[in-house]
């Protein structure tokens, strides 16, 4: 298997007179010299040219080489944002209806769109626990063409069995698709036996917390199905992703190996501090009390750590709210959705990114209301940074 960090490395582009970073190609359409080539293009006897930037786009084309190359696939499209990225892949895959088998523990948005979206459009939706491999098998029907799964679930962390779920997907010829957003790195789902993986660019990928962006990666094949002039849900929905702002992301994947291993030891290095001042409900990967420790061993690339993403259980969502505004008070973070800043940022699920989820159902899958969740950054002092915690938390929530 390929070094992660090289991958990225290896795919080089050079701007027009030779600068060490590729020019930003703006232009919304394409000149053809040959006439014909156009309507060659649009009837799908020619292959490869620019057509107009709704189609292909040389600056998103570089970005998307450059995610397939990390994540091992053979091509990627950038498009607008990641629920646009899970909207055109599960589309494209479920033309015409069908059914889909999805892990009960995933973002509230993507929740929405399987819970009441998906249904309106001819396709049934199945929702299992990701822990539980066996159960996807038993959901299987005559017309399920997709299993769908977080690999780190969004916001309680569970790590999906992708080895097992992939044997039960491949044994029925059921496409498996793969949202690694809160993973890059961490995981390679192609290597478990995903066909399709997405991203949310705005989180680890971006790093700075100031653009919208989504990925998908996979075969050729399936990346150009996407862009069809005729039948692709990229191309027809129109989820462009701006040139300007996949120059950023280019430009970006080149530290993010250094951002990634950053997040995980300040992470760890919290944790590891809360362990010892005796304070419970603290869920993260890497610890060996984590329900799915062992699973996440077995298919983690262990020098990416195991990111950022810390959830702490505050007992009731009035002390989860009273934490972040201590913590923000104090400067440790900022309470704001989203993940994979420089800084430290706080959320409650239960009241924000996962509200879509109906109460009954956050319940079934134990998510609390008084769980807080933290995406660590990665300045500032880690010292620091833990002993406003733990003071936060013994003037909230006691010993």
């Amino acid at each position: 298997m390929k070094n992660k960090a090289q991958a990225i490395r290896d795919v080089q582009y050079f701007g027009e007179e030779g600068g060490v970073v590729p020019a930003i190609d703006h232009a919304a359409t394409s000149t053809f010299l040959n006439p014909q080539d156009m309507e060659k293009v649009f009837s799908g006897e020619l292959q490869g040219c620019y057509l107009y930037s709704r189609h292909t786009n040389p600056t998103v084309n570089a970005f998307s080489k450059k995610v397939a190359a990390m994540e091992g696939f053979e091509a990627a499209l950038g498009v607008a944002s990641g629920m646009a990225a899970i909207t055109c892949a599960v589309s494209q895959v479920m033309m015409g209806g069908g059914h889909i088998i999805c892990s009960n523990t995933i973002y509230g948005g993507t929740y929405a769109l399987f819970a009441n979206i998906l249904p309106k459009q001819n396709i049934e939706v199945t929702f299992v626990d990701p822990s539980k491999p066996e159960e996807f098998k038993k959901a299987i029907k005559k017309n399920t063409k997709l299993i769908y799964t977080e690999m780190m679930s969004n916001p309680l962390l569970a790590i999906c069995d992708l080895k097992e779920i992939s044997k039960i997907a491949k044994s029925k010829n059921i496409k498996l698709m793969v949202d690694n957003t809160f993973s890059p790195l961490i995981f390679t789902p192609k290597d478990f036996g995903a066909d399709i993986v997405i991203h949310s660019c705005t989180k680890y990928i971006s790093g700075a917390s100031d653009l919208i962006a989504g990925v998908i990666c996979s075969s050729e094949e399936f990346i150009g199905e996407l862009i069809d002039v005729n039948t692709g849900c990229a191309m027809l929905y129109g989820p462009v992703m701006d040139s300007r702002v996949a120059y950023e992301l280019f430009s970006r994947l080149d530290h993010l190996p250094v951002r990634m291993k950053a997040h995980g030891q300040a992470a760890r290095y919290l944790v590891d501090r809360l362990n010892d001042e005796g304070i419970d409900g603290v869920t993260y990967p890497a610890l060996s009390s984590h329900p799915d420790h062992e699973v996440f061993k077995s298919m983690q690339n262990s020098e990416y750590g195991a990111g950022a993403i810390i959830t702490v259980d505050c007992k009731t969502s009035v002390n989860a709210i009273k934490m972040a505004k201590k913590l923000q008070e104090e400067k440790f973070g900022l309470f704001a959705v989203s993940l994979g800043f420089s800084r430290t940022l706080m959320s409650c699920p239960a009241a924000s990114t996962s509200s879509e989820i109906p109460e009954d159902q956050r319940t079934a899958i134990g998510l609390k209301d008084g769980l807080l969740r933290l995406s660590i950054g990665i300045i500032g002092d880690n010292e620091v940074l833990a002993d406003k915690f733990i003071a936060a938390y013994k003037d909230i929530i006691g010993t």
